[in-house]
């Protein structure tokens, strides 16, 4: 190993508690192709147990710090060939530990446009600016004097050239320039104000109109709306310390550097070069420096917020392998539908018209009834768009006139965010090239009752709608973020090799899109997969590949029982030393949890395998292919709470969570706007960060506290305390329905309204939903700033 790798181990075993070791071999695993699932969970004994949010937290700060020592030995390149490289200074080089310390080290050698500092040293100012720095006692207008020639006419031009060479020298003082950043980091304002005219174009942003916070302190929420009002010119942004106080110890700073403490004519020059220093070129670029920091601290803290949001929805509980039938509301343009079985397939469609203006209640409730009986329905998904209560009362209404003795399917609320995206794209078109774009989403819709992973991983995540500030975050960081979030989620579940989708496939990995639409070609021209050792008869897909996915696939009854768990083939070994130990055949053991109790892992262990492999393979055999999601469960919404006017403080309702952002948490309770559940409302103790306590999917119970239906703001509740705002009862459960809880503690939900920032998710093809918080929160500026 180099130094330069030792020292990069070193310092990323110290970010993620692990050892050198464990990173140097994880990051050769992954330089040799690896991918980060496969190394997670096959690779543990390589490792030492390093999980996936460790190995991606490695993966990036690998390259991070690649790149760093890559422009580092630049650096000394690029000094050295000057000639001006020093030990000292490749000692500084060397122990720089950021970029930014390695750019402020290289600033005095950089090649650099003409600055005046340039041009005052070829006027021969520079033995000015050491005369008057050697000699304090004379004025330095005397000094100057001296220096007066054509290109310098007077004592003040000679001045400020001098003034110039040393301002730049002071910029290029990498020990002070860090000194500087450090104390603005520390005592530093971020301050906004109005740009006078935009007073009304720019409303939502009111509460930023004035506004002066601590920069250090300042919430990832509230820096990305100032961010987002000054790129739209409604406010101008300042970051500096406090003009009293703050300024007067940062020209001190300057100042300590110039040795000027006397009271000598040329001390108090010197000073006031300090001064100017600060105000004309520190003040800009720590402004810019801070800016940039800002910008990357909430733009990481946006992108880790969406991330959680996005796991959290793709691994909601799936309602299972069922008849199910899906319903995409509308009014004018009727209530999509479209039945489909148990593994996805489309069996029938139709348009239903209950609602305006034809009113046909009756033969809606007909063709309901008739998709049910005549296709086995046991699942109603009903996307929470406009019409969704009122569709959702129609089925409640239809399924009680089923006849006596029949089991009436199950209804549930479905999150559609996303559905008219995939409805109208070319995966879609290739899927159902037959069939009309509307009724696309109510396929989607049914699916994603179903199993959401699948059908979620047809969408960009950018469409879901769990985001904060998406739209305003670097995209390409955003994207990379998600894509692993997917990629480790997809992996988590497994993926059924027989009857996945090419976008499921994609994500499993080793695989990508051409791998996917090949094995997907191949399934169809020759049939399903007997076993997972036939992947390697699909054109270009080799052994490597092979080795990373073929654990994450799994094939249900094919010939070799193994292929149904999460066992990898290269492991079938030991798993059949395991089950030969038993006595019994493979199939009977597989499932059945007491039948490996008298066996000890620890006798399993062999050279290549560790114990760690080898408990993954026991827990395999006990329960194959377990699914790593919770159980699947519903909210109830309550009946005759339908629109935000139907609220009133103090109801208790049950909701579920679309969204969690760093100041609370979105829910939906069926009035087509999600109501806001402050952070500080998440529980009855501290809470700092939301995700403790909530994470999207949950279905909770809340108190609403707070009305506003003009603003279309409903505030909500999970403490226990009081009935702030009034003691109104809501009806909060049906009489079928237990009573539960009131605690914060949130219920493990499925994707039923779990996917979207706004309860009328998309914009609806009859009218626009509600504005709810675009990207969280322009919507709800005012309550987060009033709150926070």
């Amino acid at each position: 190993m180099t130094q330069t790798a030792a020292r990069i181990a070193s310092v990323i075993a110290q970010e993620i508690a692990a050892t050198p070791a464990q990173v140097s071999a994880a990051a050769a695993l992954l330089d040799q192709g690896a991918t980060v699932p496969f190394v997670a969970r096959y690779r543990k004994e390589v490792t030492g147990g390093l999980d996936d949010t460790q190995l991606r937290t490695l993966a990036d700060r690998l390259a991070y710090l690649r790149e760093m020592e890559a422009r580092r030995a630049a650096i000394l390149n690029s000094i050295q060939e000057q000639g001006k490289l020093t030990d000292e200074l490749a000692r500084a080089i060397v122990g720089a530990d950021s970029k930014a310390a390695l750019e402020d080290i290289y600033l005095p050698y950089k090649p650099k446009r003409r600055t005046k500092a340039m041009i005052a040293r070829e006027n021969g100012l520079e033995p000015l600016l050491r005369a008057i720095q050697a000699d304090r006692a004379t004025p330095p207008e005397v000094l100057a004097e001296g220096y007066i020639c054509e290109a310098v006419p007077g004592v003040k031009e000679a001045l400020n050239g001098a003034r110039d060479i040393l301002t730049e020298e002071l910029a290029e003082n990498a020990g002070l320039l860090g000194r500087l950043r450090d104390f603005m980091r520390r005592e530093a304002f971020i301050s906004s104000r109005v740009v006078a005219g935009k007073e009304q174009e720019g409303a939502k942003f009111s509460d930023y109109f004035d506004q002066r916070e601590k920069w250090a302190d300042i919430p990832a929420h509230r820096a990305l709306a100032i961010l987002r009002a000054s790129k739209l010119e409604v406010v101008t942004v300042e970051i500096a310390p406090d003009a009293e106080a703050g300024a007067p110890r940062a020209v001190g700073m300057i100042a300590s550097v110039l040795d000027c403490a006397g009271e000598a004519p040329g001390d108090k020059w010197l000073r006031d070069v300090a001064g100017w220093a600060w105000r004309v070129k520190f003040t800009v670029s720590l402004y810019v420096d801070l800016m940039g920091e800002l910008r990357e601290r909430a733009h990481e803290a946006a992108i880790n917020v969406f991330s959680r949001n996005l796991k959290d929805l793709l691994l909601a509980a799936p309602a299972g392998a069922k008849a199910t039938l899906g319903l995409d509301p509308g009014i004018r343009t009727g209530v999509k539908a479209a039945v489909v079985d148990q593994t996805g397939k489309l069996l029938e469609t139709a348009t239903l018209y209950p609602f305006q203006p034809k009113m046909d209640v009756r033969g809606a409730q007909a063709k309901i009834l008739e998709l049910v009986a005549r296709h086995g329905v046991r699942l109603i998904a009903i996307g929470n768009g406009t019409a969704s209560r009122e569709t959702e009362a129609l089925v409640a209404d239809t399924l009680r006139l089923m006849p006596k003795g029949a089991t009436p399917p199950t209804k549930v609320v479905v999150s559609e965010a996303g559905a008219s995206v995939y409805s109208a794209s070319e995966l879609a078109a290739r899927e159902f090239p037959d069939l009309d774009v509307s009724l696309r989403g109510a396929v989607s819709i049914a699916r994603r009752l179903q199993d959401p992973l699948p059908e979620l991983v047809k969408i960009t995540p950018q469409s879901i709608g769990v985001g904060q500030y998406q739209h305003d975050v670097d995209q390409r960081r955003l994207s990379r973020a998600l894509d692993a979030v997917v990629e480790d989620a997809v992996n988590a579940v497994g993926v059924d090799l027989n009857m996945a989708s090419a976008p499921l496939l994609a994500q499993v990995a080793g695989l990508g899109p051409s791998l996917a639409e090949a094995i997907v070609q191949h399934r169809d021209a020759h049939g399903p997969f007997p076993a997972r050792k036939a992947l390697l008869k699909v054109p270009g897909l080799g052994p490597k590949a092979f080795e990373q996915c073929a654990g994450f696939l799994r094939i249900r009854d094919g010939e070799e029982p193994l292929d149904a768990s999460a066992v990898h083939p290269e492991a079938y070994g030991v798993a059949r030393r395991i089950v030969a130990a038993c006595g019994r055949d493979i199939r009977a053991i597989m499932g059945d949890g007491g039948a490996l109790k008298g066996l000890r892992a620890a006798d399993f262990v062999t050279g290549e395998f560790g114990l760690p492999t080898v408990q993954d393979i026991f827990r395999e055999l006990e329960k194959p292919g377990r699914d790593p999601r919770p159980e699947f469960r519903t909210a109830t919404f309550a009946a005759g709470v339908e629109a935000i006017g139907d609220l009133k403080p103090g109801m208790r309702l049950e909701g579920t969570v679309t969204n969690v952002a760093a100041f609370g948490a979105f829910v939906d309770i069926g009035v087509h706007q999600d109501g806001l559940v402050h952070v500080s409302q998440l529980a009855d103790r501290f809470v700092k960060d939301p995700h403790e306590v909530v994470k999207a999917g949950d279905v909770v119970q809340v108190r609403v506290t707070e009305v506003d239906v003009a603003r279309k703001r409903i505030g909500l509740s999970m403490r226990r305390g009081g009935d702030e705002g009034g003691q109104h009862r809501g009806v909060a459960k049906t009489p079928d329905q237990p009573s539960r809880s009131r605690a914060a503690k949130p219920r493990q939900g499925g994707v039923a309204q779990a996917a979207t920032p706004t309860a009328s998710g998309r914009a609806s093809r009859d009218k626009p939903a509600a504005k709810a918080p675009g990207g969280l929160g322009e919507a709800l500026l005012a309550a987060m700033k009033k709150k926070t």
